[in-house]
């Protein structure tokens, strides 16, 4: 179930929504349990069967966390934490990468080796990587453990962030869990940054979607121009899709009290691939950075250890989205970037063209990103850069074009930090509130008719 689902819309968000605030049972407990329980449905609405390596996944990082909390052996603790990571890091390898594996071997040996093929559990890179990052911060002492399995299983299956993220630490919402103050400010809040999210879904996302699909799977563009139309495209889709996944996770965070961190800052305005990275995917980078990064020894280790920290760090990044070459290769393209930016400083030099530069590199790896294949992305990629390669202009490019530019232009503009720009000058000249009511109710209004008459709604990230 998805969040932009007419089924998630007008049937499960109302029900879980009028059971949460009914006015007759407002106890901490029950509003809580039954979180837990709305949360555990929705997964099974997709995962029916995974609903058990869930539970079973957040039991065994329960149990990890109240061993090394109770002991004050630093040996033991080490034991227990270095046991309870390689459990939850080989059920990632079984079920996200086992099957590719295998199929690499025997493309390598030449031989058929066992015919396997293990459905990817939804979101769970993402509830691993939640529960990974709870064992971590009780063992550093910086959360106290918790004993009660229900508060856990809640943190860690709470449906808004659940299957696509943000990745919450389990220190931003533990006093929530007990004590947090629904409110009505907070809910119309929440709506409010819901409905822009599912705009950012419906009406962009899936839209680029069509266009970038058709060019990708088409196979090698036919000429630059719609090559570049493509991946532009995708890099608008997957900024819009996941954005706009993370702006419903949050406001519906904050409709049942809970302030989730933020995700995106407008990346694409970045002038570096340094900066990107500090606005994209935020939850990601810092997990990366607090629970591999620095346990290596970050940058206060010799250069070559500190560039192999890197190494390790962007192969690691690269292999969590997906068992794929492509997704390592994106990856490493990215650590080939950060260790030349640091390394020459280049992006400080070139002024203006910084943002240029950043922004071609951020399109180049969606593209290798968005390729089935690490053959597909070359060929794709020197049409993009090489114009003997094709044509410079198709008719292919001028159709999509004009059936897309009136959502193109809208998205390239929503990509930048207007709407923050225009709230700092509406706010001095006219009664911003009355106004972005109306128009978040009317663009509700919208979502909700577009959503109900497409049948094309994935999200990106689920995948991972």
């Amino acid at each position: 179930m998805v969040f932009s689902s007419p089924a998630f819309l007008f049937m499960f968000l109302p029900i879980a929504i009028a059971i949460y605030y009914n006015p007759f049972c407002k106890s901490r407990i029950f509003r809580n349990r039954f979180l837990l329980f709305i949360s555990l449905v929705f997964y099974a609405c997709g995962e029916p069967i995974y609903i058990l390596l869930l539970l079973f996944s957040i039991l065994a990082g329960w149990l990890a966390a109240r061993a090394i909390g109770s002991s004050s052996d630093p040996k033991f603790r080490k034991k227990v934490l270095i046991a309870d990571v390689s459990f939850h890091v080989l059920l990632l390898f079984v079920f996200k990468y086992l099957t590719f594996t295998i199929n690499q071997l025997s493309l390598l040996l030449h031989t058929s080796l066992i015919n396997l093929q293990i459905a990817l559990p939804l979101g769970i890179s993402f509830f691993t990587f939640q529960i990974l990052s709870y064992v971590f911060d009780v063992y550093y002492k910086k959360v106290p453990v918790q004993k009660n399995f229900f508060d856990i299983a809640l943190y860690v299956a709470l449906f808004p962030q659940l299957v696509a993220g943000p990745i919450v630490r389990y220190s931003s919402i533990m006093n929530e869990i007990r004590t947090r103050a629904e409110s009505w400010d907070l809910f119309s809040d929440g709506m409010l940054r819901f409905i822009y999210g599912l705009a950012k879904k419906v009406l962009i996302a899936n839209y680029m979607a069509q266009v970038a699909d058709n060019i990708f799977d088409y196979g090698t563009p036919g000429s630059m121009a719609t090559a570049w139309l493509g991946a532009i495209a995708y890099t608008l889709q997957i900024y819009f899709d996941f954005s706009g996944y993370s702006d419903m996770a949050i406001g519906l965070g904050l409709m049942f009290g809970f302030h989730f961190p933020e995700n995106f800052n407008y990346p694409y305005i970045s002038k570096s691939a340094t900066e990107f990275w500090r606005r994209w995917h935020m939850t990601l980078g810092s997990w990366f950075r607090d629970y591999v990064y620095i346990p290596l020894g970050g940058n206060r280790v010799s250069p070559a250890r500190h560039i192999l920290n890197l190494f390790i760090v962007w192969a690691l990044t690269g292999a969590w989205h997906g068992a794929n070459w492509t997704f390592l290769c994106w990856g490493l393209f990215y650590f080939i970037l950060l260790v030349v930016e640091k390394e020459t400083g280049f992006t400080k030099k070139i002024g203006p063209f910084a943002h240029v530069y950043a922004l071609a590199a951020i399109i180049l790896g969606w593209t290798l990103f968005r390729s089935p294949n690490i053959s597909s992305a070359a060929s794709y990629i020197s049409v993009m850069l090489n114009p003997a390669s094709g044509s410079f202009v198709d008719s292919f490019f001028w159709e999509y074009l004009r059936g897309s530019w009136t959502v193109l232009i809208p998205a390239l503009l929503l990509s930048l930090p207007l709407y923050p720009w225009l709230q700092r000058k509406m706010q001095c000249h006219s009664p911003l509130p009355i106004v972005e009511s109306i128009c978040s109710a009317a663009l509700f209004v919208l979502c909700l008719i577009v959503a109900t008459g497409s049948s094309y709604n994935p999200f990106i990230y689920f995948n991972f």
